[in-house]
C-alpha cells in the first residue's frame, strides 16, 4: 500500500501542532462554517491511481482547490481522533470501512447529504449515514502456477493455516485490506479458531510475512513464493506496470461465500470539525455522482483504479469479473465495524 502513496510529513507535523495548541498555518480557514471556500483539504488513505483523477475534474468542475495530504488510513484516522475538533482535515478518504467507523463512533462525522446517500447502494454506505461508499474491491488468490495448480490451492480461507502450504504463502500482516478477512473469520467461526487459523498462518508463511499487498503480488509474479491473498486490484495494476508478458501470476476467488471472499468498500466523510461544510459535502456528492464514478470505472493503464464503481448503473471498465457476479461473503458493513476486533487479534496471535 505504502509504495503507491506520498507520504506527507506535513500531516504527521499538523498532529504534532494540535498536540501542542498551535495550529496556525495548519488547517483550513478558521471562518464560519458556510462561508464560501476557494480550498478544502482531503486526508486521503487511497491509492493515487484512484484519488488523482477525481480531484482534478472535482477541481475544474467547481474551482475549489483540494490539498490532498496522504498516509496509512489507519494512520491518518488515529491522526484525526488525536486532532478532534482541531483537525485541519475537511474530508477523510479510505480504502476500507473500518477506519470511517473508527472516527464515527468517536463522532468526529458529519452526516452525508441524503442525496449524496441516495446515488450508491445503501448497504455499501455508513449504517448511520455518516459517511459514503465510493468503490469496492474483493480479496483473491494471487498464485504462480509453475510453482502450484489452481486445483491445488485452498478453496476456503481456513485451509490457509493447512501444514501443507508451509513455505508456499505469502501473507502481509499489517495490510489494512486483511483486517476484514480476520473480521469475517472470527465472526463466522469464533476466536477460538480464529486464534488457531493465524498460528498456522504465522507458521506457513514464516519466510514471507512482507509488508504490504504490493509485495505479494510483486512476490508470487517473480516465482519466490507460489501464492498468497490480495485484493483483486493489485493484480490488475501489476499488469498495466509490467504489461500482459510480464505477468506469470493468476488470480482465482475463495469458493463462493466462503468468509474469506470478502468485499472491502472505500469510502469517504465530512469530518464534523471542517470550518468548510458546504465545499466538503461537494467533494462527497462528486466522489459518489455519476461523473466521479465514471472516471473510477474508465480511466485505462496506470491511471486506472481497478476499483469497482458503486454507483447506481456505473460498471468498471475493466477486463476483470464483473461486480455484480462475485459471490462474496454476506458480512456487512456494520459487522465488519471498526476493525479493532481485528487487530486485537492479530496482536495477539504476534502478527502485529
Amino acid at each position: 500500500m505504502m509504495r503507491w502513496r506520498a507520504v506527507v510529513a506535513a500531516t504527521v507535523a499538523c498532529g504534532s501542532l494540535a498536540l501542542g495548541g498551535v495550529l496556525a498555518g495548519c488547517g483550513s480557514s478558521s471562518g464560519a462554517s458556510d462561508s464560501p471556500a476557494q480550498s478544502i483539504t482531503l486526508y486521503s488513505g487511497q491509492h493515487e491511481q484512484t484519488v488523482d483523477g477525481l480531484v482534478t475534474a472535482f477541481e475544474k468542475q467547481t474551482g475549489i482547490t483540494v490539498n490532498v495530504r496522504s498516509d496509512d488510513e489507519d494512520t491518518l484516522a488515529d491522526l484525526i481522533a488525536v486532532q478532534g475538533s482541531h483537525s485541519p482535515a475537511d474530508v477523510f478518504y479510505t480504502e476500507n470501512s473500518p477506519p470511517l467507523e473508527f472516527l464515527q463512533e468517536k463522532g468526529l462525522l458529519s452526516p452525508v447529504a441524503p442525496a449524496t446517500l441516495a446515488d450508491t447502494t445503501a448497504k455499501y454506505n455508513s449504517p448511520q449515514g455518516d459517511w459514503v461508499g465510493v468503490s469496492a474491491r474483493v480479496s483473491v488468490i494471487i498464485y504462480d502456477p509453475s510453482l502450484i495448480a489452481e486445483s491445488q490451492l485452498p478453496t476456503s480461507v481456513l485451509q490457509l493455516a493447512n501444514p501443507r502450504y508451509k513455505g508456499k504463502l505469502a501473507f502481509a500482516a499489517g495490510e489494512t485490506d486483511f483486517q476484514p478477512i480476520v473480521t469475517s473469520v472470527l465472526k463466522t467461526y469464533g476466536k477460538s479458531a480464529a486464534l488457531t487459523w493465524l498460528d498456522g498462518i504465522k507458521s506457513n508463511a514464516a519466510s514471507h510475512i512482507v509488508p504490504d499487498n504490493e509485495t505479494i503480488a510483486d512476490e508470487v509474479n517473480r516465482g519466490q513464493v507460489a501464492f498468497g491473498v490480495i485484493n483483486q486490484y493489485y493484480w490488475y495494476r501489476l499488469e498495466a506496470e509490467v504489461g500482459a508478458s510480464g505477468m506469470h501470476s493468476q488470480i482465482t476467488h475463495f469458493a463462493p461465500h466462503d468468509p474469506g471472499y470478502v468485499i472491502d468498500v472505500s469510502g469517504a466523510a465530512v469530518l464534523k470539525s471542517s470550518k468548510h461544510q458546504a465545499a466538503a459535502q461537494k467533494f462527497l456528492a462528486f466522489l459518489a455522482s455519476k461523473q466521479g464514478q465514471e472516471i473510477i470505472s474508465r480511466a485505462s493503464g496506470n491511471e486506472q483504479s481497478y476499483e469497482y464503481p458503486l454507483g447506481d448503473g456505473v460498471t468498471t471498465s475493466a477486463a476483470e469479473t464483473p461486480f455484480d457476479q462475485l459471490q462474496p461473503a454476506s458480512i456487512t458493513i456494520a459487522e465488519l465495524g471498526d476493525g479493532s476486533t481485528a487487530i486485537a487479534l492479530l496482536r495477539e496471535a504476534g502478527l502485529l
